[in-house]
């Protein structure tokens, strides 16, 4: 568990064992089993995670009961509703875990502390921020200049290993089509 995390923040700064050490103390593990809400729409969001093993999803569900699945999220990743956690509001959408998966935590107050302490950190978070920044914006981008074949395509290519851990259906949420959309497109 900590090698991954310990990696995870060497990518970007580095670290010796104390140093390590003690900024692990600032998060609290937690697994969760398949099916389980981390954040609920709604309530309250207190924590940020980073992903040691599993793979969640962030949606919200419309008036007519389907899922609008924002953004899948898997090991080595960070996610909660950063709007609800950042500005102390209610969350705004549903995260779940579509396979049973370990986190480690960290709240806003011990965020701060930590970053207080070790101001590579601050870099660190400054940076893994920008880099979801991008991605959102690519995302966006697809939607508004990509066919569905073409985000398919490229969602395909950044992430291959997706297709074996999620039914197509959410896939199919995820680009925004309908589950018959996507079976008529294939990966060549």
């Amino acid at each position: 568990m900590s090698l991954l995390f310990r990696q995870h923040i060497e990518q970007i700064i580095s670290l010796t064992d104390d140093e390590y050490t003690e900024i692990l103390s600032y998060f609290k593990p937690k697994t969760y089993k398949k099916h389980q809400f981390i954040v609920q729409q709604e309530e309250p969001v207190s924590q940020e995670y980073f992903i040691l093993k599993g793979l969640v999803k962030s949606y919200i569900t419309g008036d007519d009961g389907k899922e609008h699945i924002i953004q899948f999220a898997m090991e080595n990743w960070w996610v909660t509703d950063y709007q609800a956690y950042v500005n102390k509001e209610p969350a705004t959408y549903n995260i779940d875990c579509v396979e049973a998966t370990e986190l480690l935590s960290i709240t806003s107050e011990q965020k701060t502390l930590l970053c207080q302490r070790f101001h590579k950190m601050e870099h660190f978070f400054r940076v893994k921020a920008t880099s979801g920044y991008i991605a959102l914006q690519k995302r966006i981008l697809s939607f508004m200049h990509q066919d569905t074949e073409q985000r398919y395509r490229q969602l395909f290519e950044q992430y291959p290993t997706l297709f074996q851990r999620v039914p197509k259906a959410m896939i199919a949420s995820y680009l925004g089509v309908s589950r018959e959309t996507l079976s008529r497109l294939s990966v060549k």
